[in-house]
């Protein structure tokens, strides 16, 4: 089963290393769907030393009907990032949001991906470490330079448009929207309404519980298998842009389950005319 320290890491931890001087990096992934202010929120108040990073071009190449809101940034782009931030090989990352990790665990699955092996995701995001009531720091903080690790990224895996439609006939393809967008109900921003045939449906607010932090492994175990889960078959996540989706890959991971991310996720799925698409609560026929 997947070490849940290896993971995640609690406010007074994060706090005790900042105060030892230890080489730790930590960026605020301030990201919100529809919210544009996100940038604000961090000036008016952020952990000690925390930077900020830019969801929409330091964790994504620029978006295109082939690929989707959000691509996963080229080699290129998270290298600038990384050296940007200052991170070396030995530096300790922790990344954190204000919105129970759904942005943050994009910047862990990118970095574990490339593989930069020492992230670890804030439980609580910047809402814990005030609860904490730990220092707050307000303002600008400068991305120091000069990092040397190097970026490879392929690490974790993923599947393609044309895997995935494959994915429910022999394992769980999990849709992390919110219920009402996998139904077909709504559809506030991709062209088409509904889910990829075969998925279920699992939204990733689920992951959390009433604090907004992760539920334990157990309770994450017991969901999961409630949705078909199984050690032995495929597992795969999917959401609107592939952001959300990295949260439920983190969460199957402390439930102990190798999961692989769909990064084109909806936004890609539902701007080809020919692939299908299901409506309502049922999982419909996999494509």
């Amino acid at each position: 089963m997947s070490n849940r320290p290896n993971q995640l890491i609690e406010a007074e931890e994060l706090a005790r290393l900042l105060e030892a001087g230890e080489d730790v990096r930590v960026l605020d992934v301030r990201w919100q769907l529809g919210n544009p202010h996100t940038h604000d929120d961090y000036l008016a108040g952020h952990v000690p030393g925390a930077l900020f990073v830019d969801l929409e071009t330091e964790l994504s190449d620029p978006p295109t009907p082939r690929l989707g809101r959000h691509p996963l940034p080229s080699a290129e782009r998270l290298q600038a990032a990384v050296t940007r931030w200052g991170i070396d090989d030995g530096t300790e990352i922790v990344v954190l949001d204000a919105v129970g990790a759904t942005a943050a665990a994009r910047a862990w699955w990118v970095l574990r991906d490339a593989g930069l092996e020492r992230v670890r995701v804030l439980d609580g995001g910047f809402p814990a470490w005030q609860a904490a009531g730990l220092p707050v720091e307000a303002g600008e903080v400068d991305p120091p330079g000069g990092g040397t690790a190097r970026v490879r990224p392929g690490a974790l895996a993923r599947v393609s448009l044309d895997e995935v439609a494959g994915v429910p006939r022999s394992g769980v393809l999990l849709d992390v929207r919110a219920a009402e967008r996998y139904r077909g109900e709504v559809e506030p921003i991709d062209p088409r309404a509904g889910h990829v045939p075969g998925a279920r449906s699992a939204p990733t607010g689920e992951n959390l519980d009433e604090r907004g932090r992760f539920r334990s492994a157990a309770e994450l175990r017991e969901r999961f298998e409630s949705l078909g889960v199984e050690p032995d078959r495929p597992i795969v996540a999917y959401c609107g842009s592939g952001v959300t989706a990295a949260h439920t890959v983190l969460a199957l991971e402390l439930a102990g389950f190798d999961p692989a991310l769909y990064p084109g996720s909806w936004s890609q799925w539902s701007n080809r005319d020919e692939l299908p698409v299901a409506i309502g609560d049922a999982p419909g026929d996999p494509a």
